[in-house]
């Protein structure tokens, strides 16, 4: 089969092996998938991963133990679990020690014309809901897991750090609180996408003097945290959603001197995002500035990697 890999280079494959499913698997024929932060991360050694790169997708089941499954269109949780240990025997099976990651931990993604995924992690998307949306269920389940870690309210003073592609999703799951929030990113094409929604949005550099008692790092980059650090009310939060390859050196006084709270968030209740989008409670398609054909995955990594650059897709038809 093709598949997108990352072994010392990126490559695209062309007679990469077909995932042989294992019981209780389903054997998946990707549809579309979308390029993150995380991939690029990858491909400068975040994780020291070697494989079939790609984690958001939908797909349709090909082959599954349940009959009922096959032909339906999935997305799908990426932390597969052993649902045997300690840590998921306490429901934290996003933290199974023992796990497997798609595209990410000792385990090929969805870069490829089919990949394999524990039945138990496919959510069945509906019929109406086009594939181009469905794809964001992975990174807005993550968006909606900042309200599980750090609950606000209309009265809540908030500071979304970021307008990439998670940072932009954040920010509109966030307004539904109607928390009193604030955007900060570096592009005004796409804080105006977030603009016309009704949500607050400035340049970094003309942000206001003021600080937040929650602000979440969307940045994606190395200083993200330090610069959160800076904007947060004492005894205030700060959700880190930032994952980067290289160290970063931090100054922690801040933290200590004014008692703040860091809390690291990363994947979040992918059956609630799948609902959110069907519902349109977000608008994402704004979010999408180019798809690319799977023979051209290298050109879209190239792409998704300039600075400022949206959602990319990759689509899997021959």
């Amino acid at each position: 089969m093709r598949a997108l890999t990352y072994i010392d280079r990126l490559r695209l494959e062309t007679s990469y092996p077909e995932p042989v499913r294992l019981p209780s698997e389903a054997l998946l024929r990707v549809r579309v998938a979308g390029i993150c932060a995380t991939d690029l991360e990858l491909i400068r050694g975040y994780m020291d991963f070697e494989g079939v790169l790609g984690h958001e997708f939908v797909a349709e089941v090909v082959e599954a133990d349940t009959p009922a499954l096959v032909g339906r269109r999935v997305v799908g949780e990426i932390n597969c679990p052993c649902r045997e240990c300690p840590t998921c025997a306490e429901g934290l099976t996003n933290h199974c020690p023992r796990r497997t990651v798609l595209g990410i931990l000792e385990r090929d993604g969805a870069f490829a014309d089919y990949t394999t995924l524990p039945e138990a992690c496919l959510h069945q998307i509906p019929e109406e809901l086009d594939e181009r949306v469905a794809v964001f269920a992975e990174p807005l389940a993550a968006a909606l897991q900042v309200l599980e870690q750090a609950p606000v309210d209309g009265e809540t003073t908030v500071c979304v750090l970021g307008d990439g592609k998670l940072g932009m999703l954040v920010a509109q799951v966030l307004h539904t609180t109607g928390c009193r929030l604030t955007v900060l990113g570096h592009h005004e094409d796409k804080l105006d996408i977030l603009r016309a929604r009704g949500i607050a949005a400035s340049l970094v550099k003309e942000a206001p003097g003021v600080r937040y008692q929650v602000v979440v790092d969307a940045t994606g980059l190395p200083e993200g945290l330090s610069q959160a650090l800076g904007l947060v009310a004492p005894r205030g939060t700060v959700v880190l959603k930032t994952t980067v390859a290289g160290e970063t050196t931090l100054t922690l006084a801040p933290v200590v001197i004014d008692e703040v709270t860091v809390v690291g968030s990363r994947c979040g209740p992918l059956d609630k995002a799948v609902e959110w989008l069907s519902g349109r409670r977000v608008e994402v398609e704004p979010l999408i500035e180019a798809a690319y054909p799977l023979s051209e995955g290298i050109e879209a990594f190239r792409h998704a990697a300039r600075r400022g650059a949206r959602k990319i897709l990759l689509t899997m038809d021959s």
